[in-house]
């Protein structure tokens, strides 16, 4: 295969026709670049460790060939294929993206992650006990299954670790290696992540045989996004977000915090002046959340005050406006969150408000864009925003490290 953007079909893979069809129903017809190279891997029966960012088209990457060879292999009853994943968001959007392919075959999925009832949990107990084709997991919850001993992998055959840097961000490791001690040693192992830090390679080592690595780059925004900044002090962002939602033209806007305790307060300051808001964060149940997702995508709520729980891997198409509220921590979460706009042949807009201790953060991410953002002036009743000198905060945090070093220590006396 080949590592650049032609435009190959999905009949040159070779899938059974029934996959076709479910393929074509999808109205997917040319393979980006990650499904190019992963998809024949698979099939061929390798090991793969794929680096590729959210967006790149690598859930299709991975689901085809499994759905293709559960269809052309041997029937049975036990579980063929595991899914471990995140967030709850995102074992939902896999399995909801199974369903669409899988339409036309006998295959089965199942969804199983925390904060369900406990009917859900008789359901998953049933789903793993009579046996289903394929489990898309969060590790928490299969965990939970796991330890109650009716959990049968003895037919796996495939093993699917997605968005594996940041299950390691969440504290998964201990997790995913209990689960996988679990898994006969016979499988086929395929590990998706955005980054490879060394713990994902320690953690490649471990479960991976003679892996084909293919790394698709970190995908920059579209041009088609126009991206701005506001140089602000703390109290001024509150102040702001309310002018920055007001053109009633944007009929979708989605609002990124760092924290659930900013997003509540966020979210009640914008319901004093607009209508159509809500918010999502982990205080919320899975019911919950489904329910502020679903209000969301078809537009019966107007704005979104969210932490990064949907950052990744969260399809809402047509989003008019996306706002940081804080800068986010990594360079490449920004390119995601910036990311939910601006899709198929759409424009929009992205706006960062960089308080004083975020400015090194928000130069990062103008490294890993190659380019500066523009930095709009603040309205004019708003009196003036500190200057952009990321520089400046540089020299600064090394001045208060070397005086922390040079701190006397606790219970020492100076004579």
């Amino acid at each position: 295969m080949t590592d650049n953007n032609e435009n190959i079909m999905f009949t040159s893979f070779g899938l059974d026709q029934r996959v076709m069809e479910g393929i074509d129903a999808m109205q997917f017809q040319h393979a980006t670049p990650i499904q190019q190279q992963v998809i024949p891997e698979i099939m061929n029966g390798r090991d793969v460790i794929g680096c590729a960012q959210t967006g790149t088209g690598k859930t299709a990457a991975f689901l085809l060939p499994i759905i293709n060879h559960i269809i052309t292999s041997e029937p049975g009853d036990k579980i063929k294929a595991l899914v471990i994943v995140p967030t709850r968001e995102l074992a939902v959007q896999i399995a909801q993206q199974m369903e669409g392919f899988a339409y036309f075959v006998p295959v089965s999925s199942l969804a199983i992650y925390g904060g369900g009832t406990g009917e859900v949990y008789a359901n998953e107990k049933r789903a793993l006990t009579s046996g289903v084709d394929m489990v898309v997991c969060t590790p928490g919850r299969m965990i939970s299954h796991l330890n109650l001993g009716y959990v049968d992998f003895s037919g796996l055959q495939f093993l699917v670790l997605d968005e594996a840097d940041r299950m390691l961000d969440m504290g998964f490791y201990d997790d995913i290696s209990k689960i996988i001690s679990f898994l006969p040693k016979k499988r086929q192992s395929l590990l998706f992540s955005a980054t490879m830090p060394p713990q994902i390679r320690e953690l490649t080592r471990k479960i991976l045989h003679k892996p084909k690595e293919i790394n698709i780059g970190l995908a920059k925004p579209p041009e088609k996004i126009k991206q701005e900044a506001y140089v602000v002090f703390e109290d001024q962002k509150l102040q702001l977000v309310p002018l920055l939602v007001k053109d009633p033209e944007m009929k979708s806007i989605l609002i990124f915090g760092d924290t659930k305790t900013g997003v509540k307060q966020l979210s009640r300051q914008l319901k004093k002046v607009t209508q159509g808001v809500e918010e999502i964060h982990s205080d919320l149940d899975q019911s919950e959340r489904e329910q502020v997702m679903n209000r969301f995508k078809s537009r019966q709520t107007r704005i979104l005050v969210a932490t990064d729980i949907i950052s990744r891997g969260i399809d809402v198409e047509d989003i008019d406006l996306v706002i940081n509220y804080d800068v986010p921590h990594d360079a490449e979460d920004y390119v995601h969150r910036i990311g939910r706009t601006a899709r198929a042949e759409t424009q929009g807009r992205a706006c960062t408000l960089i308080g004083p201790r975020e400015q090194l953060k928000f130069a990062s991410i103008e490294k890993l864009l190659g380019k500066q953002i523009e930095k709009s002036p603040l309205p004019g009743d708003f009196g003036k925003g500190p200057e952009y000198n990321p520089d400046k905060q540089r020299r600064e945090n090394s001045g208060n490290r070397r005086f922390v070093r040079r701190k006397k220590k606790p219970g020492v006396n100076r004579r």
